[in-house]
């Protein structure tokens, strides 16, 4: 069974930044694909970012170029490093480990930008 465990938000200011991290229970090497999804308030779930296991990563175009995504598999961990954070970005951030056949989702870390 995969288990994923965010942490590393909390509250910036804007241009501030974070990193958050998302460590998984269980093999890394078993999901094909690694995200990171948020959820702002009163809003759905977007896709932020992520990266496959050859290393091929994607973007929603409102973070690009402030956002990377990477993968250490020798730890287990996937972060998300976020840089001139905006308020707009505030959110719940959720960490999501997929195979072909099944979706995992960590319990999710709080960004706050404050403006």
């Amino acid at each position: 069974q995969v288990q994923l465990v965010e942490s590393g938000g909390g509250l910036v200011q804007a241009g501030g930044s974070l990193r958050l991290s998302c460590a998984v229970s269980g093999s890394i090497f078993s999901l094909n694909v690694m995200g990171w999804y948020r959820q702002p308030p009163g809003k759905q779930r977007e896709l932020v970012a992520q990266i496959t296991n050859g290393d091929m990563t994607t973007y929603v175009d409102s973070v690009k170029g402030r956002f990377t995504i990477s993968r250490d598999s020798a730890k287990n961990t996937v972060y998300l490093q976020m840089n001139y954070l905006k308020p707009e970005d505030t959110a719940v951030y959720y960490c999501k480990g997929s195979t072909i056949r099944l979706n995992y989702w960590g319990q999710g870390t709080q960004v706050t930008v404050s403006s």
